[in-house]
């Protein structure tokens, strides 16, 4: 157990004021009670991030209800002041709204990243800075450490639980001012601590569903937040002749093979979302494989400017599913426009996704999915015979 006897936060003074983001769960109540029994000047806070259910059309979810005050039992039992933070506003329009518009432009959001990018690293951590707090301190599973050329992050100790693909854009600044106690332990470790500590969350279960979203359909909250968003439109193939109707993009995703409701010779997937149009598209598997993806909005974490790579591009690890180990790519800049070119190609690339970049185990950085090419096919143009061809030939 010497994480509880030498926990030291790196670059922050003994018993220097902190605050502890708690969510209710036991990695955040475990994080807290380290930062106390070290001897730190803890403040906990609870972000309120929607009333308490109703936005989700379910009460007593993350982040409201119940996870409140679990947070404040926690605190109670350490000893230390607990705060809660109404952002309700700022995370219906930064994350909800974000995660509702993502998806009626034909993309596939990742909600927990934007939530990090936003009220928890940003919001929070001003709020911190206001409270005279030395750092801001989760319960996040990751690493970072002081680097010649600034601060660095890296992949959790434990592989199964590490959070780097979700952190992936936090950056250098907020990187000053965080710390991960946990990101050299093991979910069994931190299980143990807070039966040590005698949390009263100690045997909680994990959440496993994006917080707004407690019962999985996803589309209940998108047409709450943006009426009309179920619009139907037509099912097409890749020659663009019409199979069927949908009613909605919103319910469906690249790589979706269940659900088309289309009687076909061969399995379908759907390939590509146009939301101009609200056409759905769909082909045969072999229409999914990408070797090349465009990134928006890249966060970079490596020395130097990310553009000094070089003409031959800068090889690394790319993981585009938070499930998916890191393979091998190249980053490249193209007309100012970051690539990314997956070595061994990947099916099903989603714009709305994150790429994630790696060099070992050390987060390089990454962006988001704004455009993937086809490797084995040339997608083809309504009316191009040609480009139909050699779809047909492969």
């Amino acid at each position: 157990m010497s994480a509880t006897e030498g926990l030291k936060l790196s670059g922050v003074p003994d018993k220097a004021r902190v605050v502890a983001a708690m969510s209710g769960g036991v990695d955040s109540s475990v994080a807290a009670a380290l930062l106390k029994h070290a001897g730190y000047d803890v403040i906990g806070i609870t972000l309120q991030l929607y009333d308490h259910g109703a936005a989700s059309g379910r009460r007593g979810t993350c982040c409201a209800g119940q996870d409140i005050a679990d947070a404040k039992r926690v605190a109670a039992a350490l000893g230390i002041p607990h705060y809660v933070l109404n952002y309700e506003a700022r995370f219906e329009t930064e994350v909800m709204g974000a995660f509702a518009d993502s998806y009626l432009a034909g993309e596939t959001p990742i909600p927990c990243v934007a939530c990090n990018q936003t009220v928890k690293f940003r919001d929070l951590l001003e709020t911190s800075t206001e409270l005279g707090a030395a750092a801001l301190v989760t319960g996040h599973y990751i690493r970072s450490r002081k680097g010649s050329h600034g601060w660095q992050l890296h992949r959790a100790f434990d592989n199964e639980r590490d959070q780097s693909y979700f952190l992936f854009a936090t950056t250098q600044a907020q990187l000053e001012r965080l710390r991960f106690p946990l990101g050299d332990m093991t979910k069994a470790e931190t299980r143990a601590l807070a039966s040590r500590f005698e949390l009263p969350v100690a045997t909680k279960a994990d959440s496993q569903d994006i917080c707004f979203v407690p019962t999985g359909r996803y589309t209940n909250v998108i047409e709450r937040l943006r009426p009309g968003a179920g619009e139907p439109g037509d099912i097409v193939d890749l020659a663009g002749r019409v199979l069927g109707r949908h009613q909605g993009i919103i319910n469906y995703t690249i790589g979706q093979r269940r659900g088309l409701g289309l009687a076909a010779g061969e399995p379908l997937y759907v390939v590509r979302l146009e939301a101009d149009s609200r056409r759905v598209v769909v082909g045969p598997r072999e229409a999914l494989k990408s070797d090349k993806i465009q990134l928006r909005d890249i966060n970079w974490l490596g020395d130097g400017p990310v553009q000094d790579m070089g003409a031959d591009g800068l090889e690394v690890e790319a993981k585009i599913r938070s499930t998916q180990a890191p393979r091998p790519a190249t980053l490249m800049f193209e007309q100012g426009s970051p690539m990314v070119y997956l070595h061994q190609g990947e099916d099903g690339v989603s714009p709305g996704q994150a790429c994630v970049l790696y060099k070992g185990d050390r987060v390089l950085g990454g962006g988001w999915i704004a455009a993937a090419e086809l490797a084995s096919y040339m997608t083809p143009m309504r009316g191009d015979q040609e480009s139909l061809r050699r779809v047909a030939r492969v």
